[in-house]
């Protein structure tokens, strides 16, 4: 009898395993696309011009070196138009920051776009920012923030700075 137990254990214990394995599966293919969050789809839609990097420095955005988080991921390299920055405005289709990540052949992948204000509380379509307070590692007065994963899913969430499955590691060094 333990013996039958035990086996049907085994059974259901592989049943499980297997589900779990396909549930992770179908969860990072949504989490690619990010198609499960409105506000994402949005992003999407208003800013897929930048998937050609050229897009964003035709439209005026300048890179600054790739952002890793301390405890591991990274946000990958900003390009960050000052005009957007300095007036203030949110506008789905303005971010002011677009994000790559390095690839290994030197390409850079659109991961993500983000939205900065100094005015706040403030939020995009009902998904408030994060504030950041002053003194920050951008040298910045205090101000508030969006990222939107809305071309590389994150599993820490659609809204989170840092996400674990971008890396700099092939980022380049600026030329001296």
């Amino acid at each position: 009898m333990i013996r039958d137990f035990r086996n049907g254990l085994f059974v259901a214990g592989a049943i499980l395993a297997a589900c779990t394995t396909f549930a992770q599966a179908h969860q990072e293919a949504a989490e690619t696309t990010s198609g499960a969050n409105p506000l994402a789809e949005k992003v999407r839609a208003a800013n897929s011009r930048f998937l050609d990097v050229n897009a964003a420095t035709a439209e005026g955005y300048a890179p600054i070196p790739c952002a890793s988080g301390i405890t591991g991921g990274a946000m990958g390299i900003h390009y960050v138009n000052g005009g957007y920055l300095k007036d203030d405005k949110i506008d789905i289709a303005r971010p002011e920051a677009v994000m790559y990540e390095p690839m290994t052949d030197g390409t850079l992948t659109l991961v993500a776009v983000e939205y900065i204000t100094s005015k706040g509380p403030a939020s995009l379509e009902g998904q408030l920012f994060n504030f950041n307070s002053a003194p920050n590692r951008y040298g910045l007065g205090e101000f508030y923030e969006l990222h939107v994963w809305a071309w590389k899913g994150n599993p820490t969430g659609t809204f989170a700075d840092m996400n674990p499955k971008v890396s700099c590691e092939h980022a380049m060094a600026p030329s001296q």
